[in-house]
């Protein structure tokens, strides 16, 4: 848009300009069909207001990214203090409704053997359609850059020639959810090792002395201040477990990924795809921090 002055107007009036072209354009969104479907998005934690904060940040990024998009925050469990419904509660709701069943999308960056196992078993009942966890995925390694970054371990972006005096030289990037779920985080390390150009290694923030473990071994190949990455939302683990372990290890840490725009992304993609749109992979780049 442009502006241009009328004449007898005393303000400019605003008029069409030409729209982006080439590379730096934004890609259109896609169009949700009629009748599609709702977003259910499954937080795999109990109703309470910590994962509720996440929750609804991360709703609220995904209605920026698709607007009109009918989606909901739902849990595990229900919580005595909350009000949040649960994802079986939603799922038949919608089904004593007469509505599609919803589209179930787990708020987990990576494989949970058990969140997943029971998410999948509750929406079988009612036939809902329960997508794969966000990665491993270039944008959660993203997500974890700039997590290091804001704790001040890692630069912010590597194009930029200054020096962060507390940046980790080696970085511990610790899943929760079972063996599974550490073998796709060393995934996402393989590509935050490319980002930092530092060593990566995983472990199972759930497994007592994994992180540690993990730890040690990169001091033993050099790295003289190994780093602590949570490779989670937040909701899915305990938030006190993150600096017991990483006190334990020895680690500075950085905080999980929480409501990173990307996630938005990833979570309309995911959706968008159990639909049958086509759609231009997420992976636009984002303002360096």
């Amino acid at each position: 848009m442009s502006s241009a002055a009328t004449p007898g107007t005393p303000l400019p009036v605003r008029t069409p300009g030409s729209p982006a072209r080439g590379r730096h354009r934004r890609p259109e969104r896609p169009e949700i069909p009629e009748g599609a479907p709702a977003l259910l998005l499954a937080v795999p934690a109990t109703a309470g207001a910590d994962a509720r904060l996440i929750a609804d940040e991360i709703v609220s990024i995904v209605r920026g990214e698709q607007p009109g998009i009918d989606v909901t925050a739902a849990y595990l469990a229900a919580s005595e203090d909350s009000d949040g419904a649960t994802v079986a509660e939603l799922l038949a709701q919608a089904a004593e409704a007469g509505a599609p069943a919803p589209v179930v999308v787990p708020l987990l960056p990576g494989p949970h053997e058990e969140a997943l196992a029971t998410v999948r078993e509750t929406a079988a009942a009612t036939g809902a359609l329960v997508t794969d966890a966000l990665g491993p995925h270039p944008l959660l390694a993203e997500a974890v850059h700039v997590r290091l970054s804001e704790a001040g371990l890692a630069r912010a972006d590597r194009a930029r020639l200054f020096s962060v005096n507390t940046a980790a030289d080696g970085v511990v990037l610790a899943a929760v959810g079972g063996e599974e779920a550490v073998q796709a985080a060393g995934i996402t390390g393989v590509l935050l090792a490319a980002r930092l150009a530092v060593p990566v290694v995983p472990a199972a923030l759930d497994v007592p002395g994994s992180v540690r473990a993990a730890a040690a071994h990169l001091r033993d190949t050099g790295v003289s201040l190994p780093a602590l990455a949570p490779f989670v939302v937040g909701p899915e683990v305990d938030a006190d477990l993150v600096k017991s372990v990483a006190e334990e290890a020895d680690c500075p840490a950085a905080e999980p990924l929480g409501a990173y725009p990307a996630i938005g992304r990833l979570i309309v993609s995911a959706y968008l795809s159990a639909l049958g749109v086509n759609e231009e992979q997420p992976g636009r780049p984002v303002p360096a921090v």
